[in-house]
């Protein structure tokens, strides 16, 4: 509608002007300038005279409404104020502008034919800093919906998503009402709990903005199960000692109460417990057994265990532990904790002033020596048991030796009775 308004205005105006100027050089003429200002600004409309004499000049507003006449206030809005008028340029002030300010001035020379030009005033709209919508929760494994949203802007504004300094593409919609646009920009990324505090960005370029660009920045919530792990002890527990397990319990939201108990039993008396820490003090053998730990939120719950195994001052074993990572899951999770004892080892003991302490001690019995012995004695059964078959084996070979060559003698005799002469004969030869 301006720039219809301006071209039915300047063209007769144009006209007209072009005709006094050829007829006389006293032709009077009005000319206006288009103004571009900011929401909130303030806007000067300027109305240059060409030869004024003195005649009626007329300013009006978009709604044709006479806002000064020969520079005297026609209309009570004191946001426009008259701050000059001479016989070559006319200027009036706009305070605080608003969309609804927009739209074409008019300057209006009356004499013998009238005479106006449009001064076009167009209102800029800067974004606020955009708005974060989650549509719904991030949980671990799922995919969360993230909305940016720029309520208001004119012209409408231009909206980014941006992680990692790399730009995440998004489904934009605009919306227009009225004079002002609303923009939106949705993302949907898939999450895990690594993901937890991620940070994304929001941001809104418009022209008003000069270049810069309003920022709305964001970190991801992901919800996950949570995950326990007892911290154990370090060193031999013995009998009169103190021990204080910590579990260390993971998870958004992070569980709020935390469970200690012995599995198949109630817990000592001389348990107590603080926050995640369980502390039994003056242990005894009676305490030993499995101490459970669970944590739980609205998303899973895990747990993990510890072995208690305590000694008296005589018994000497090194403690190994024996952590069994967690298994990642989104309901419970199970690791444990234990102790094993070892024999005891030789040229060691215990040092009476600090029970703690394991000191080398010289030894009556010479372990290296009878090790030795023991060798020998075995290496000699040994070889003894060797020689014992290799001897019976020999043996029984030889005697079916001589078994084979007397069934050989028997046959000869045998076949030369059996034949008459010719065995006697053959008697003879084989006496012979």
């Amino acid at each position: 509608m301006a720039l219809s308004s301006v071209w039915n205005y300047c063209v007769p105006l144009t006209i007209i002007t072009v005709a006094c100027l050829v007829r006389t050089a006293r032709c009077q003429a009005v000319q206006a300038e288009n103004v571009t200002v900011m929401e909130g600004g303030t806007a000067e409309i300027s109305c240059r005279l060409q030869n004024y004499d003195g005649s009626i000049v007329v300013i009006q507003n978009p709604r044709r409404q006479t806002l000064f006449f020969n520079g005297t206030r026609a209309l009570k809005d004191d946001r426009f104020q008259m701050v000059l008028f001479t016989p070559r340029l006319v200027r009036i002030e706009l305070t605080n502008v608003s969309v609804s300010d927009e739209g074409g001035y008019f300057c209006q020379l009356y004499t013998d034919s009238t005479h106006h030009q449009v001064a076009t005033l167009s209102v800029l709209v800067p974004p606020e800093t955009p708005t974060v919508e989650v549509k719904q929760e991030a949980v671990e494994g799922g995919e969360v919906e993230l909305t940016c949203v720029s309520p208001r802007s004119k012209p409408a504004a231009t909206l980014r998503w941006v992680r990692n300094g790399r730009e995440v593409p998004g489904v934009v919609s605009q919306q227009d009402n009225g004079k002002t646009f609303s923009v939106s920009s949705t993302i949907r990324i898939p999450v895990e709990r690594k993901d937890n505090g991620a940070a994304l960005s929001c941001e809104a370029f418009h022209p008003a903005l000069g270049g810069q660009k309003r920022i709305r920045h964001y970190r991801l919530d992901v919800y996950f199960a949570p995950t326990v792990r007892i911290v154990p002890p370090t060193g031999i527990l013995r009998e009169g000692d103190s021990l204080s397990l910590t579990c260390s319990v993971t998870g958004n939201p992070l569980p709020r109460n935390i469970q200690w108990s012995k599995i198949n039993d109630t817990l000592p008396e001389r348990a107590e417990i603080s926050g995640p820490t369980l502390q039994i003090s003056r242990l005894s053998q009676s305490y030993n057994g499995t101490y459970l730990c669970q944590a739980q939120n609205n998303y899973g719950r895990a747990a993990d265990h510890y072995t208690l195994l305590v000694y008296d001052i005589v018994s000497l074993p090194t403690t190994s532990t024996t952590v069994v990572p967690p298994t990642p899951s989104t309901t419970q999770q199970i690791t444990s904790h234990s102790t094993t004892p070892t024999l005891p080892t030789p040229g060691l003991a215990p040092d009476p002033e600090d029970p703690g302490a394991v000191v080398e001690t010289h030894s009556a019995v010479p372990y290296a020596v009878i090790g030795g012995v023991l060798a020998l004695l075995v290496f000699t059964v040994i070889c003894v048991l060797i020689v014992t078959i290799w001897c019976s084996v020999r043996q029984k070979g030889s005697y079916l030796t001589h078994e084979a060559s007397g069934l050989d003698e028997h046959g000869e005799v045998q076949e030369a009775f059996l034949n008459g002469n010719d065995a006697s004969q053959g008697k003879k030869e084989y006496l012979l």
